[in-house]
């Protein structure tokens, strides 16, 4: 088995639960500023649109089409267009109470503490990779207790690239010290953690916990965190 000493990380929806934190804090923006008195009557849809526009203008930013303060604020905005909302001053509310509540959700996916301890156990060096907002991220690790596992955390901000670019990858080895030989990526988005970690020619492991058929290879693929133990 190869011999590896630096381990990458992703950090939203692969150690951190994502989309389990969204829901929780969606749901007290919806309370907290009255959205059914406002005419969005069911939280259940208005959440189902609000995931969809945020995974598209999420593309667009990956793209470098939108800004990072334009995805804030317009997946909002759009959400409430579907019901014939039209108010950028709530949009704006909206976003500030969302992003001020979503870093403080603890959620992480089951056995992601223990494969962190168990690679600590290992002597790994452990680092993050995320093209997620850093001062969001930082707050994010710290309120979940993953923080003391981590030796460095690369946001797209201070690399001023992207994953998949492989740009964000050099940088991360700049930074760490890690060469790809000695290096693997584990995360769960195809495109952006595998794909990206290719770029660089890192080894990498696909968290695939949904079984999502994908267009390519990968060195490992895992449905769950706990199989970490099996290539480490």
């Amino acid at each position: 088995m190869k011999s590896y000493e630096h381990i990458f990380f992703d950090l939203d929806h692969t150690l951190w639960d994502f989309e389990k934190n969204s829901v929780v804090t969606m749901q007290a923006v919806f309370n907290e500023l009255s959205l059914q008195e406002k005419g969005v009557h069911d939280f259940d849809s208005f959440y189902a649109i609000y995931h969809e526009i945020n995974e598209k203008l999420w593309a667009k930013y990956r793209s470098k089409e939108i800004s990072r303060n334009e995805l804030r604020w317009k997946r909002m905005y759009e959400a409430l267009t579907h019901y014939k909302i039209f108010n950028e001053k709530l949009s704006h509310e909206m976003s500030d109470l969302y992003l001020h509540i979503l870093p403080k959700q603890r959620n992480v996916f089951p056995y992601a503490i223990d494969v962190l301890q168990y690679c600590r156990d290992k002597s790994y060096s452990i680092h993050l990779i995320t093209n997620g907002f850093e001062l969001t991220q930082y707050e994010k690790i710290k309120n979940a207790g993953i923080d003391e596992f981590i030796n460095k955390m690369i946001t797209s901000e201070q690399a001023m690239s992207m994953k998949p670019h492989k740009e964000i990858f050099e940088y991360a080895f700049l930074l760490t010290g890690a060469r790809s030989h000695n290096s693997i990526m584990i995360g769960d988005s195809y495109e952006a953690d595998i794909e990206g970690a290719k770029t660089v020619n890192m080894d990498q492991v696909y968290f695939n916990p949904n079984k999502i058929e994908h267009p390519g290879t990968t060195t490992f693929e895992i449905t769950c965190l706990s199989e970490i133990k099996n290539i480490l």
